[in-house]
């Protein structure tokens, strides 16, 4: 099972203040943590929304719509996110409480969330296999 850890931001993070070398330690050890368990899938900060591209489909059909941030209300941006998998749900939730204050000031909040697994969506075999043959090419790119 995959899970999403989706670091909320706050209006520094939204701001472009980087964290301090304290909190940049206490992730890194988290991480390792991750890493060692056999856990860890992706872990990566976001940049502000301000550098950020949103892409809309105002109307059904119709030709999607591109805004430049900044965006608004900074509680409803994500600064950041760790990707794992686990066996459990409750493994999840133990890993995400582990996770130090992704902002060190009290203000962290973070959403656990998991992720559709491919036999989730698709049922058809000849989508699955299509699925799969896109997987693969993928993996091969990464070796390459």
């Amino acid at each position: 099972m995959r899970f999403m850890m989706i670091v909320k931001a706050t209006t520094d993070s939204e701001a472009g203040v980087m964290p301090s070398q304290e909190l940049i330690d206490a992730m890194q050890k988290y991480n390792e943590e991750l890493v060692k368990a056999g856990v860890l899938l992706a872990a990566d900060g976001l940049m502000p929304s301000s550098s950020g591209i949103r892409i809309s489909y105002p109307e059904p059909g119709g030709k999607p719509k591109v805004v430049d941030g900044p965006f608004t209300e900074a509680k409803e941006m994500i600064a950041g996110y760790t990707l794992i998998e686990v066996k459990s749900r409750e493994e999840a939730i133990e890993w995400a409480m582990r996770m130090p204050d992704p902002h060190g000031f009290g203000q962290g909040e973070v959403e656990l969330r998991q992720v559709f697994e491919v036999e989730d969506l698709m049922t058809d075999p000849d989508t699955l296999a299509k699925e799969a043959l896109l997987r693969k090419q993928l993996e091969e790119q990464k070796q390459a």
